[in-house]
């Protein structure tokens, strides 16, 4: 039975008008990532936790001479033979069958095959895994650099007209009261009047997450497999020959040692197929957090990266406080994952965040980095941009609810303009003559 890479992938349904895809993305790879915890945790203990614990059995006989009626009884204690361990199979292709969990990796095999190759044939030309990932991502990041800058741009957009787009909803609820589709109609005209498009960007960070769990399997499986001979043919053909697995150099006394990865995968002591951990932090009685180096980079990096394009503050806004707190806190929770997640992983994460940082620093600059703790250097003040964003010209002009409200200011002149003013004044009484 051949090991087979499976991605697990869930698609929230939209509850509300006003959720965006871009927080069920994120909320769809953080219960992702949580799924992805329980099952190493659940994975990477003792196969058998009753294997190491000893089992004695007392058997007392009597001999049948007089001589022996009064000696005492003989104890015997007899070991339980040890759970044999599963030998290491060989990586292949998953094939169709009858149940979901085949379907699903024969689905994805291509995807995980392609990332595959692409690593493998990377690390023949420079003989070093962590040069590899490093490539392997910066070239997945060129491929999709348009749409993350897109998804950079749109963004930003979406920040500018926040102001406009909650003076909208408020003339939205007074004008249509209750009537959920005239709200969502006016405020599709009011995006396409000024020529954003609130879903531009989804598909960039779609892309990274279904590309987080297939770089998952790959430095997971392929990496740390004896013989993925299989995973680097396709129709038969050899497309990496440079490498052959199983490898020669673990061949000892005649006898293959399967434990031993077919690609050299420790770099500078670090095994990047493995995780890596610095010390264990016991936080509670039943969880201990593996502290990792590299996940500490990653966390690190991945805040600057939130914090870049963080929305501005505003006052008496609980959605743009909330979004604010989740940015912040969000990055930090790949602490979590570093006891458990291969190190090879985190390398991806790193590079894709000081990828994404540079991209962001050339249309955004510093964007709301600083303040920092109350920190405001003189080089981040008045930066301009390399590619600042710019808003797009109208397509529809004075045709939606927005150009058609009426402003407070003029609500208030027609509201004077309409009363009638009191020109026959009765006086008092105490005022008049007798």
């Amino acid at each position: 039975m051949a090991t087979t890479p499976f991605v697990s992938m869930s698609s929230p349904k939209l509850s509300t008008p006003r959720v965006t895809l871009k927080r069920l993305a994120a909320l769809g790879l953080f219960v992702a990532l949580i799924a992805i915890a329980v099952v190493a945790c659940g994975t990477s203990g003792p196969t058998d936790s009753t294997s190491s614990q000893a089992a004695s059995a007392s058997i007392s006989t009597s001999g049948a001479s007089p001589a022996a009626s009064g000696s005492s009884a003989a104890s015997v204690t007899t070991s339980p033979t040890p759970k044999p361990t599963p030998e290491p199979l060989p990586l292949e292709p998953a094939k169709p069958g009858a149940d979901p969990v085949a379907l699903l990796a024969t689905i994805f095999t291509p995807l995980f095959q392609g990332l595959f190759l692409l690593l493998v044939g990377l690390y023949a030309i420079t003989g070093n895994v962590v040069i590899a990932i490093v490539l392997m991502t910066l070239l997945i990041r060129l491929v999709t650099v348009k749409l993350s800058g897109r998804q950079i741009a749109s963004q930003q957009r979406m920040y500018r007209i926040q102001p406009e787009l909650k003076e909208l909803q408020k003339e939205l609820q007074r004008r249509y009261k209750g009537d959920r589709m005239a709200i969502q109609q006016a405020s599709t005209a009011f995006y396409k009047e000024r020529g954003v498009s609130p879903t531009a960007g989804c598909l960039p960070s779609l892309l990274q997450m279904g590309l987080l769990f297939p770089m998952y399997w790959v430095i997971r499986d392929g990496l740390t497999n004896y013989d993925p001979s299989a995973m680097m043919r396709v129709f038969g053909l050899n497309l990496v020959p440079s490498i052959t697995c199983p490898n020669t150099a673990h061949i000892i006394n005649g006898v293959l040692d399967k434990s031993a990865p077919c690609f050299n995968t420790v770099v500078a002591g670090i095994n990047v197929g493995q995780p890596q951990i610095l010390f264990n932090l016991p936080i509670l009685s039943f969880f201990t957090l593996g502290v990792s180096a590299l996940a500490l980079a990653s966390a690190a990096l991945q805040f600057v990266q939130s914090r870049m394009l963080m929305p501005p503050a505003a006052e008496n806004d609980a959605s743009a406080s909330t979004q604010r707190n989740m940015m912040v806190l969000f990055p930090f929770i790949s602490i979590l994952y570093g006891g458990f997640l291969p190190a090879g992983l985190f390398v991806y994460w790193i590079t894709t965040s000081v990828f994404s940082i540079v991209q962001q620093f050339l249309i955004v600059g510093w964007g709301s980095m600083f303040p920092l703790f109350g920190w405001n250097p003189g080089f981040a003040r008045n930066h301009t941009p390399r590619f600042p964003v710019t808003m797009p010209e109208p397509v529809k002009s004075g045709t939606s609810v927005a150009a058609t409200r009426i402003q407070p200011e003029e609500r208030w002149a027609s509201a004077a303009h309409t009363v009638r003013p009191n020109t026959h004044r009765r006086q008092g009484r105490r005022g008049r003559r007798r």
